[in-house]
């Protein structure tokens, strides 16, 4: 990929899109993007990424199996070790999270917003210590929270949802 903003593909999503970046063998990242048209995938890898997410977005029990390219510091890794943990349907709050890493629950905020790979690690499913949202990808409002309200109802989360 020449341009630093290209992606290898880009699925269509009820109220957003997901864009992939991926080297010959492994996912690089995978972006929440505002709605746009797809493209089609320019790798094999790419192409099996878009089956993925296609597949989630129709079943969200969808389990995926995608290479995903190590990144992040050693915590950001335990904090998205944990998130993948977390089922379908249900959330943990940060606060949760961050008592099990004995850690701070701004710091386990800043690592989900740093995760590369949204959906495959599901940062949607980290909410708010008091029941709220809390933020999304690094964003405290705007479309990013309508996307994580729409997973979570996706994924059948009996979280309510109604408060940022």
């Amino acid at each position: 990929m020449s341009a630093p903003d290209a992606f290898a593909a880009v699925v269509s999503a009820p109220g957003f899109a997901l864009g992939v970046r991926c080297s010959e063998d492994e996912i690089t990242g995978i972006e929440f993007l505002e709605p746009r048209p797809e493209q089609a995938p320019t790798t094999p890898l790419a192409a099996e990424a878009v089956r993925q997410l296609r597949a989630y977005l129709a079943d969200p029990a969808f389990e995926f199996g995608l290479p995903l390219r190590p990144a992040g510091t050693a915590f950001q890794r335990r904090v998205w070790g944990e998130i993948a943990a977390i089922p379908g349907g249900e959330t943990r709050s940060y606060g949760q999270l961050a008592k099990r890493l004995k850690n701070a629950p701004r710091a386990v905020g800043q690592a989900c917003g740093a995760n590369p790979f949204p959906l495959v690690v599901p940062c949607h499913r980290v909410i708010a210590t008091g029941g709220g949202l809390g933020g999304f990808n690094r964003q405290g409002g705007g479309f990013l929270l309508d996307v994580k309200r729409w997973l979570l109802k996706h994924e059948g989360s009996e979280f309510a949802g109604t408060r940022d």
